[in-house]
């Protein structure tokens, strides 16, 4: 079994699918993983969707940052398993329940880790309509590294660092991540 850290980039953006509420009619372009087995990263573009859900099907834990609110629900329609029924890490969601708000990943990573992101996700789908691939795909898989780092840091430390608004106070936040593990039978 396998534990995969992941971010999605789409092609499209709620202001092109009538909103927030239209979530599940985003498109996605390209999927970023880290493969602890593997210990190697990969993209996907959605004409390698059948490697992915590969990777998927033998994974015991999805670690990602806002994956449960957005990339499980657009990525869900591209495979013919449950991806909702292997157990998940969302950073966001964690970090939402024990600071009491969301923060964003950015945020986060500068704070805890010295480094950014480099660039957001309307970058991304500029990149994908220029056809620039390549540059989506590293942009993809640097938020997936940001996800990993912080997700470990936080596994090894038990807490993180969030900056308060307009300040530059840090708020050690304790963070506890209960990672349950799943047989492949839960998949199908």
């Amino acid at each position: 079994m396998d534990k995969i850290v992941f971010d999605i980039e789409t092609k499209n953006s709620f202001a092109d699918v009538g909103g927030q509420e239209n979530l599940k009619a985003l498109e996605v372009s390209v999927v970023g993983v880290y493969s602890y087995a593997d210990d190697k990263y990969y993209c996907f573009g959605v004409d390698e969707f059948e490697k992915l859900g590969v990777l998927f099907k033998r994974t015991n834990l999805l670690v990602g940052f806002s994956s449960k609110r957005f990339d499980i629900p657009v990525l869900e329609k591209y495979f013919n398993f449950n991806l909702n029924a292997i157990p998940h890490v969302d950073l966001l969601e964690e970090v939402e329940k024990c600071y009491g708000r969301r923060v964003g990943l950015g945020v986060l990573a500068e704070a805890n880790l010295g480094v950014g992101k480099t660039g957001h996700g309307l970058e991304a789908i500029t990149l994908w309509n220029n056809g620039e691939i390549e540059k989506l795909k590293s942009y993809c898989l640097n938020d997936v590294k940001l996800t990993k780092d912080l997700y470990e840091l936080i596994r090894r430390q038990g807490y993180i660092f969030i900056p308060e608004r307009g300040s530059l106070t840090l708020t050690k936040v304790p963070i506890e991540l209960k990672e349950e593990v799943i047989t492949q039978s839960r998949l199908i």
